[in-house]
């Protein structure tokens, strides 16, 4: 019997384990039913949300659901977003099942991947903001150099554009860690190697045409002369010429005696 009961007892210590455990399990799968069933419809709220608030024609505007498209999704970026808050909560409600469970490095996990989640979300916010403003700005430079008729005005909007795109995504990029030092000291580089290019191109070979450029720009008006200090003579009268007298012409033809004689 003695022999019989150890060879029992490492199914009897499973068996206890598996009765303490069991509850946690059942905790777990309780945990994670409500959170799909709530992440169903934090989805449903954010996209209803968004739809009311017209958020969509704003990411149509600045081009984010275009890009979205040629990116492969049938979705717009309201979609997107409903999207990310359904994964936030069911990664919310693992980290609290596994908790449960006493998995601490899967815990920890979940609990990294789910805190990038929001990151993720602020940063589409910015990129669909500033891409709206980015656009707004090159529509507006390229109207009031259309309207002053400056040339190269739809060229002056899509570098304004395109410029204020590119300081959105560097932030939208630093939201979500990605790059770091490297996207900000390399784009830095870049920036102050097209500066230093545009210095030289308009010190060295390009001074002529800038003048004749910002001159068809803006075109100066002519200014008078300065007037000097000095008093400048009074003009002289010009002296009428006497009438000269009326001499008769001599006739072509007729006699001698019609001639006067000296």
């Amino acid at each position: 019997m003695e022999s019989l009961s150890m060879h029992l007892e490492p199914l009897r210590a499973f068996l206890f384990q598996i009765g303490a455990l069991f509850p946690r399990f059942l905790f777990a799968v309780l945990v994670v039913v409500v959170g799909w069933l709530l992440a169903k419809a934090v989805r449903f709220a954010v996209v209803r949300g968004l739809h009311a608030m017209n958020f969509q024609v704003l990411t149509e505007r600045s081009g984010l659901d275009n890009f979205l498209r040629q990116g492969g999704m049938v979705s717009d970026a309201t979609a997107v977003f409903g999207v990310l808050a359904y994964w936030m909560v069911i990664l919310a409600a693992l980290v609290v099942a596994f908790n449960g469970l006493g998995l601490a490095y899967v815990t920890d996990l979940l609990g990294r991947v789910m805190w990038f989640v929001p990151n993720l979300i602020v940063a589409l916010l910015v990129l669909a903001f500033g891409a709206y403003f980015a656009k707004f700005v090159g529509d507006a430079v390229t109207s009031y150099g259309r309207n002053t008729g400056m040339q190269d005005s739809l060229l002056l909007g899509k570098v304004a554009q395109y410029a204020i795109l590119l300081f959105v995504i560097l932030i939208a990029l630093d939201q979500v860690k990605v790059g770091g030092d490297i996207v900000r000291q390399s784009f830095l580089i870049i920036l102050a190697g097209v500066v230093f290019a545009l210095a030289l191109a308009f010190g060295l070979a390009g001074k002529d045409w800038a003048a004749r450029q910002i001159e068809q720009w803006w075109p100066r008006e002519r200014q008078a002369p300065p007037r000097s200090n000095l008093r400048e003579p009074p003009p002289t009268r010009e002296v009428p010429t006497p009438p000269r007298p009326h001499v008769p012409s001599w006739p072509h033809r007729g006699n001698d005696h019609d001639r006067p004689h000296p």
